[in-house]
């Protein structure tokens, strides 16, 4: 099919109202020639839907030429446009139109910004690139946080970069309604992650840093326990401190930038630490 929109006739009828609207919506546009509102609505469905071919199939019947499908609809009117999901009608417009209105209707049903960002974290959580999805799935949270699967993506992304405060408030907020099988795996990644975040080995050396808090070795060997568990956050505040007091020449700053790299591009954190590393430096 290589017109756009897509004449609807008796012999392409059942393939496209019945068929293809299972798997697309498809959006019926009656029109005649003799109605110029309803040559006007034609135009402005085929610019607005022009790049949403995927999402919403615009199709015209002529009334003229196509009385008979124009009659199993039920028209009473022109311009009119009913929107059709498995062979049946689900929501239509009628009248003459503005664009205002026109967007009102089409809104509803065309993917939103967030939806974007959440297919592009998607696919780059499916190939391992966790910050990258952190970093996307976290703009659709931005546009929209009220949303389940935002929200189950966003945690199970921080989860695996160790903001894992992050995810039991993102876990917390998810309603009853929307505790799926997804939701229950993500709890039990959170609170595995959250046993490997308090291991053994990081307790005795807290326990030592209690006893001798000046040790500059057991702070250095603190962080790299904390940033091996992804507990970049206070990892990061026993490094900058080690910077401040320049007591090692340098490698708990080189330390520290290793840290700041391994976090999400534009991660409130890294942008943090690297003002107080400026701050320090100038």
């Amino acid at each position: 099919m290589t017109d756009y929109p897509i004449a609807i006739t008796l012999e392409n009828f059942q393939q496209i109202i019945l068929e293809q609207s299972k798997s697309t919506l498809v959006l019926v546009d009656f029109w005649a020639e003799q109605v110029p509102e309803s040559v006007e609505l034609k135009n402005l469905l085929t610019t607005k839907l022009a790049e949403h071919k995927d999402t919403i199939l615009l199709t015209t019947v002529d009334c003229l030429t196509q009385q008979e499908i124009a009659s199993q609809f039920g028209l009473q009117s022109l311009p009119t446009a009913v929107l059709i999901k498995d062979g049946q009608p689900i929501d239509g417009i009628s009248g003459p139109q503005t664009d205002e209105s026109i967007a009102t209707f089409l809104d509803k049903y065309l993917p939103k910004a967030e939806d974007n960002f959440l297919k592009i974290a998607k696919e780059q959580f499916s190939k391992g690139k966790i910050n990258e999805a952190y970093t996307s799935i976290s703009s659709a949270y931005q546009l929209n946080n009220d949303r389940a699967d935002i929200k189950l993506l966003l945690a199970e992304c921080a989860i695996q970069i160790g903001k894992l405060s992050e995810a039991q408030s993102l876990i917390s907020s998810i309603k009853m309604v929307d505790q799926d099988s997804y939701y229950q795996t993500i709890l039990a990644k959170l609170e595995l992650a959250m046993e490997a975040a308090d291991s053994p080995e990081i307790q005795a050396l807290e326990e030592e840093l209690l006893q001798s808090p000046d040790d500059i070795e057991l702070q250095k060997k603190l962080a790299a326990q904390y940033s091996q568990v992804n507990r970049y956050e206070e990892a990061l505040a026993i490094l900058f401190t080690l910077v401040q007091k320049n007591v090692d020449e340098g490698e708990s700053k080189h330390f520290l930038l290793d840290v700041l790299k391994a976090l999400p591009e534009g991660d409130p954190l890294a942008s943090k630490y690297r003002r107080k590393l400026f701050s320090m430096m100038y």
